[in-house]
């Protein structure tokens, strides 16, 4: 009977671990063997298309200024684009600040619809009606390079339809917990981008440093209302037949929270609304992969892949499980998760500092674990979005 309980046990984690395990295989193998898959050249005699960069905004009075002034300075380099920030549901002068360091502004207020996802859908079925071929989504508190509206400019006069850029941390230094971040994000938006860019499947809707082009948004309307709004609506783009493609010379930062609770309340609405947007799609794009649908297999490899700080927890329960076979495979995973962490801080130029950092990860995980009961709430279907206050904005 012990026995029976074992094997059900074992069967259960490797259900819960192969999937995930197989796609860090697949995509890190991916970004350091295959070629750089080339865009397109763009006509020589080709404009430049107008773009408009949207910038939502909710109650970012302490960092809009700064935020639009390094805007503007990008847009120097593209004359013709134009920075339009959306003040959702503020409570504070954001729209006045941001008017007052040059971008122009869109108001709005709505009790039912709260969040960017919202914020975004109204911005692009109001900029539809002018004469921007594409639209640019930055956050309220980040930063970009010189060169950043201007390169996404080139990717749209190359034939592209989505891009997505670089997106890092841009204050590693602050804490551990901002140090492990950085690095998970080197991991995430960047050393997977690059296997799935290799591999020729759409890479992936980041939330912040993304573009999609007038073509896109008429084809298929931003209408994507949950907390994981970025990832809802890259799955119905794939489910459409478009693919994001990753332009990696450029990039946009954001801070990191330090306090344990903004860093609390920023993990929580992105894994708890990783894991309902899991509950409600792995189902339909599992049917969607049986009919024939091929490009929906790599988003429903990417779902079946847990935060991986979950997903090195299973592992390790896998490991200690009296199963030989089963102990093989849950080392030969985790080192395959060690090679996938290296590889990104290598891949993304990191340093010393990184490398020490990892020395912390039991305690980042033990730290996750307190998150559950926060996760379980953000999961649910009618969980409202909640901004992250960061320090020093």
């Amino acid at each position: 009977m012990m026995q029976t309980v074992i094997l059900m046990v074992a069967l259960v984690l490797l259900v819960l671990t192969l999937p995930g395990t197989i796609e860090l295989l697949l995509l890190t193998f991916a970004a350091v063997l295959l070629p750089k898959r080339q865009l397109p050249n763009a006509e020589a005699n080709a404009a430049l298309p107008r773009l408009a960069v949207v910038m939502p905004a909710h109650n970012e009075a302490s960092g809009i200024a700064a935020c639009v002034a390094n805007l503007n300075a990008s847009l120097q380099l593209a004359p013709e684009c134009q920075l339009v920030v959306i003040a959702d549901n503020c409570s504070d002068n954001t729209a006045a600040l941001a008017e007052a360091a040059g971008a122009r502004v869109l108001v709005r207020h709505s009790e039912s619809q709260r969040g960017k996802g919202f914020a975004l859908d109204y911005a692009f079925k109001l900029l539809l009606a002018e004469s921007f071929a594409g639209f640019i989504v930055v956050d309220a508190d980040s930063r970009v390079d010189a060169e950043f509206v201007r390169r996404f400019q080139i990717a749209f006069a190359q034939g592209q339809q989505a891009v997505q850029c670089r997106y890092r941390i841009a204050n590693p230094e602050a804490s551990r917990r901002a140090r492990l971040l950085y690095i998970a994000w080197l991991a995430f938006n960047e050393l997977r981008l690059l296997g799935r860019e290799k591999l020729g499947v759409s890479v992936g809707i980041l939330g912040n440093g993304f573009a999609l082009s007038r073509t896109v948004l008429e084809a298929v309307p931003y209408e994507a209302g949950s907390i994981a709004e970025d990832m809802e609506y890259h799955l119905r783009l794939v489910d459409a037949g478009y693919q994001v493609r990753f332009i990696d010379d450029v990039k946009v930062l954001s801070d990191a929270p330090n306090q344990s609770a903004n860093a609390a309340v920023q993990r929580s609405r992105w894994e708890g609304g990783r894991f309902r947007l899991m509950a409600e799609h792995i189902p339909s794009l599992f049917v969607g992969v049986l009919q024939g649908k091929s490009r929906l297999l790599e988003p429903l490899a990417e779902l079946l892949l847990l935060p991986l700080a979950f997903h090195v927890l299973l592992l390790l329960l896998t490991l200690v499980m009296p199963v030989a076979w089963l102990q093989i495979y849950a080392l030969a995973a985790l080192v395959l998760v060690a090679g996938h962490v290296l590889l990104a801080i290598n891949i993304g130029g990191g340093g010393i500092a990184d490398f020490k950092a990892l020395a912390t990860v039991p305690f980042y995980i033990l730290w996750k674990l307190t998150l559950m009961p926060s996760l379980w709430r953000n999961a649910r279907r009618n969980a409202q979005w909640q901004r992250t206050d960061r320090e020093g904005l």
